[in-house]
């Protein structure tokens, strides 16, 4: 019998706190443009408020991405067992739940810039329209992407006060990296999800999935490769870019013959190089 609480256990599984993959893919590049716009380690109020701030949004994310998949996460093999499903919890608390996060989030941006706020109400749309692109548009992937860079915007326009190139240049690094890695996440569903009509990158780009991710790979290294330059970034920085390239190459191998459980470790292994990255920009400053 429900409560008109949901349970510790439901909410741990609505906003994936068992599974902070989606925290770190999110944080990291976050991290980036807080040192670049810096150019030092950045203030413990600032680190503090986007690394939560990053934390609660993805949660309010994975929320209401569970409420717009609700009716078709059961036809999904990978998403049967999440709590709107497995009635572990109910459209109403989930609702609430998501009120909850978004109310955190709120009260940590409000401690920044009226700037930043202003630019937050973006962060808001994207993250909550995502879900929805899945019905209307094969590119939600890159919703997601926009939705998963536009803290790095928020990060320079709270620390410069203005949105320079290379701001820009990072936030389409992230962007174009998280539609690649996010195709290999999307072909994990893929033959589910042309079964029941939802949309990705993976059903649109068919048997030229794998080189079009390459490709999208190869633009997003030559984005950060501009990045040093304009920053102008000691040697250490295009070794670890070097790095990036061979997990690049690493998640191909797995993604060769599109089996599922391979898509998926490709997918995570994307952790590592987003880290790899901000461990490099770190040690410049």
């Amino acid at each position: 019998m429900l409560t008109s609480m949901p349970s510790w256990q439901a909410i741990k599984l609505i906003t994936r706190f068992d599974k902070p993959i989606g925290s770190y893919l999110l944080l990291w590049p976050t991290l980036w443009a807080l040192w670049v716009a810096y150019e030092y380690t950045p203030p413990w109020h600032l680190l503090l408020v986007f690394s939560l701030g990053v934390i609660v949004m993805r949660s309010a994310g994975c929320v209401i991405n569970d409420l717009a998949d609700r009716k078709v996460d059961g036809h999904v093999k990978r998403t049967q067992q999440r709590p709107l499903v497995s009635g572990l919890m109910t459209s109403k608390q989930a609702l609430a739940v998501f009120a909850v996060l978004i109310f955190i989030a709120l009260a940590l941006v409000l401690t920044l810039s009226w700037y930043t706020v202003a630019l937050s109400v973006i962060a808001v749309l994207l993250a909550t329209s995502y879900p929805f692109m899945k019905r209307y548009t094969h590119l939600p992937q890159v919703v997601l992407g926009a939705a998963f860079s536009w803290g790095m915007i928020m990060a320079f326009a709270e620390i410069r006060g203005e949105i320079p190139l290379v701001a820009w240049l990072l936030f389409f690094a992230n962007l174009i990296w998280t539609v690649a890695y996010d195709t290999m996440y999307a072909m994990v569903d893929r033959d589910d999800d042309i079964l029941i009509g939802v949309k990705s990158t993976a059903v649109l780009f068919g048997k030229f999935d794998k080189i079009i991710i390459a490709f999208l790979q190869l633009i997003t290294l030559m984005l950060l490769i501009k990045v040093g330059q304009l920053q102008q970034f000691n040697l250490f920085y295009y070794f670890a870019l070097s790095i990036v390239a061979t997990t690049f190459c690493y998640q191909q191998l797995l993604i060769a013959k599109r089996q599922r459980d391979k898509c998926f470790q490709a997918f995570l292994n994307n952790h590592y190089g987003l880290f790899i990255v901000l461990i490099a920009i770190i040690l410049q400053y």
